[in-house]
């Protein structure tokens, strides 16, 4: 919202104030002393000629507002620069204004209260005049006001509240607000001084633009001491004072982009600190606990994040927001009405032609139904012509049947006639018929056995083939099977003699076996002898060195001499056996 709308609020209550008859004029001496009275406020150099030079042509008579906007715009609002004090201007129409609109006597609470609530009706009204304030800023200002008092907000008692303002399209005036606040609806079991000090507090965050406030120690520059001070945070300032009455001010800390909030670890014996931070300069503070400090440290990062985006204060933010909600929502109502409106005269024009439709169907059923009687009138004319034609014809029909029955017996008998020669004819033809077939069939049956014949012969020769070949199939395999045979015999014949000698073999084996081990009981026989007389002569002699028996290796022997087959040709004869019988039995 521009400085010039929201200072135009004010002015207009002011304004209507003066209206004591309610017409929408005010006399010329009121205007040329609240002129006065705003140009004093708001430190804009007075031009009383200016007031005179305009309304020259109005000397008779009260003048309109519409005629003192202009005034207004041009030698006030234009120049106003924002410097001076903002509740001085307030204070100024809100004492001119609330005399005549506000009963003292019957408000619970006081004016300095109900001035704040004015102040935050104007903050939150709409930009429409007269002035209001929609259901949705009462509930976020009440709200407000219940957080600031320590109390819990109940839906359930506003939504109620809400269905009595239907009837008044659900928005109030601001001495309707004041009304409400003072009523106690929305504050039961507070006291009158917990309503003053939450009305104070919510107007010192949206009227001051103070987002938090309350008591910190800081660390001096030049003694380093630290010192309880009263803190205030503001969009873009925190000032500090002795106390919280705001009389001895110490100094400020301009906020801007730069700034950073820091914690700091507990020392010289404080606890809970943070350092607010620039290029430039740092302010070392301390809270009374932690939650105190994270409050403090987000509400001044806030404020430093709002600033480097270039954005306006959260609160007025939000009301922006708010207020762009509702006229996008008031937007798509239009768009609806708009749509509705379209669609009622589209539905409409429908009606209408459905009207006409209907009118040209009542017309099209009474010429449908004219047509009827038409005719049936003409059916019924035509009914009694074709009576009188059916009498004419039947008469002429009976002369007719007589006639008829007379030619009907001459035809008969014509047709007997017919009927015999047409059954002689049947019976020659059926005749000439049978005759034909039988010499059909006969023709077929010729062809049959022709033809049977032929695939007799052609079958005999195939099967004389077929044995022919049989013949020589069987020749080839008697003779296959006798060469076989007689390799097989031979085969056998030499299986035969191979096992004879390899029995012999083994016999032969065994002998061999039987005279090895006599042989080598021998030998043993002879060395335990030598043994014993060897030990004899080198017990008594100790001169004599006998000859030492040969090797006492295994000595094979067969029927052809000693060591004729060792074990290896032996086992690899065997060998050559077993393979040769495999060979014989699958051949077999």
């Amino acid at each position: 919202m521009s400085l010039r709308d929201e200072l135009l609020k004010p002015i207009w209550f002011a304004f209507t104030a003066l209206d004591v008859d309610k017409s929408g004029k005010v006399s010329k001496s009121q205007l040329k002393v609240l002129s006065h009275n705003l140009c004093t406020v708001m430190k804009i150099p007075h031009d009383p000629v200016a007031l005179e030079e305009h309304f020259k042509d109005d000397d008779e008579g009260p003048v309109s507002n519409q005629g003192y906007m202009p005034y207004l715009n041009k030698f006030i609002l234009d120049k106003a620069t924002g410097d001076f004090c903002r509740q001085d201007f307030n204070t100024m129409c809100w004492t001119l204004c609330y005399r005549k609109n506000l009963d003292q006597c019957q408000l619970l609470i006081s004016n300095e209260d109900a001035f704040k609530i004015w102040c935050i009706f104007i903050f939150l009204s709409e930009d429409r005049y007269p002035l209001i304030i929609v259901s949705e800023e009462i509930e976020y200002f009440l709200r407000k006001l219940t957080e600031a008092m320590g109390g819990i907000w109940v839906e359930e008692r506003f939504e109620s509240y809400k269905l009595h303002l239907d009837a008044k399209q659900q928005c109030l005036s601001a001495w309707d607000l004041i009304r409400l606040v003072s009523s106690g609806q929305f504050s039961k079991g507070m006291d009158l001084q917990t309503l003053s000090m939450g009305i104070n507090e919510v107007y010192q965050e949206l009227i001051m633009d103070v987002l938090k406030q309350g008591y910190m120690m800081k660390k001096g520059h030049k003694r380093k001491n630290w010192t309880e001070r009263w803190f205030v945070l503001k969009p873009n300032l925190i000032y500090y004072y002795v106390s919280e009455d705001l009389t001895e001010k110490k100094g400020d800390i301009v906020l801007d982009g730069n700034y950073t909030v820091e914690s700091l670890a507990d020392k010289e014996g404080k606890k809970c600190l943070f350092m607010i931070k620039s290029p430039q300069k740092s302010f070392e503070i301390s809270a009374s606990d932690k939650k105190k400090k994270h409050e403090w440290m987000q509400a001044i990062q806030t404020c430093v994040t709002v600033l480097r985006q270039g954005r306006q204060a959260p609160h007025r933010e939000a009301r922006r927001k708010r207020r762009e909600m509702r006229l996008k929502q008031q937007a798509d109502q239009e768009e609806l009405a708009l749509r509705m409106k379209e669609l009622q005269m589209a539905n409409e024009a429908k009606q209408q032609e459905l009207e006409n439709m209907r009118k040209a169907l009542e017309e099209a059923a009474t010429n449908a139904a004219e047509e009827e009687r038409r005719r049936l009138q003409t059916q019924t004319e035509l009914q009694d012509r074709y009576q009188m034609d059916l009498e004419k014809e039947k008469m002429v029909r009976q002369q007719m049947e007589e006639q008829i029955a007379k030619k009907s017996t001459e035809l008969e008998q014509y047709l007997q006639r017919v009927h015999e020669l047409e059954n002689m004819y049947k019976q020659l033809e059926d005749a000439l018929e049978d005759e034909r077939r039988a010499r059909q069939d006969e023709e077929m049956v010729r062809k049959l056995q022709a033809r049977l014949l032929e695939e007799e012969a052609a079958k005999r020769a195939e099967l004389e083939l077929i044995h022919l070949q049989q013949q020589q199939a069987i020749s080839e395999t008697e003779a296959e099977k006798q060469e076989l045979q007689r390799e097989r015999q031979a085969k056998e014949h030499a299986l035969q003699i191979a096992m004879n000698q390899l029995t012999e073999l083994e016999q032969e084996r065994q002998g061999a076996l039987q005279q090895y081990q006599t042989v080598m009981k021998k030998l043993e026989a002879a060395a335990n002898n030598t043994k014993s007389w060897k030990h004899k002569v080198a017990e008594h002699e100790g001169l004599l060195r006998l000859i030492q028996p040969g090797s006492k290796g295994q000595q094979l022997f067969t029927n052809w001499g000693p060591s004729a087959f060792t074990d290896n040709e032996l086992s690899q004869r065997e060998k050559q056996w077993q393979d040769m019988k495999n060979q014989v039995t699958p051949a077999q």
